[in-house]
């Protein structure tokens, strides 16, 4: 498979609630996910919710830390897995913070798997 991330991939198991906000009325629509990889441009997550593809989410993550990133999440790729879907979105709008935040524990990562 051909990456298209802009930036590298790491694992993070974290659950993650999502609110969609592209429509009208969104409701409070809510679902755990599972995520598989996440990078300062996006993350990759299971869910056993379906989604739509284009639909953006306001998404609480929890990350390494136990801190709360407060992101928005548009799904950009889906792929039917036997009893769940594996979801692709890009972060918009995300606050430099944030994605600092990301970066430097990509940083700590990879230090801690050259040793």
């Amino acid at each position: 498979m051909e990456e298209k991330r802009k930036n590298k991939r790491m694992e993070l198991e974290s659950q993650i609630v999502l609110n969609r906000l592209d429509i009208a009325d969104g409701g409070e629509t809510t679902a755990n996910i599972n995520v598989k990889d996440v990078s300062k441009s996006g993350m990759g997550f299971t869910c056993d919710y379906p989604l739509q593809i284009g639909a953006v989410y306001e998404c609480l993550l929890t990350i390494w830390t136990k801190e709360t990133i407060k992101a928005f999440v548009e799904i950009v790729r889906i792929e039917k897995q036997e009893e769940s879907y594996m979801y692709g979105g890009i972060f918009i709008g995300m606050p430099e913070i944030d994605m600092q935040r990301i970066e430097i524990y990509s940083t700590f990562q990879d230090a801690a798997e050259e040793e």
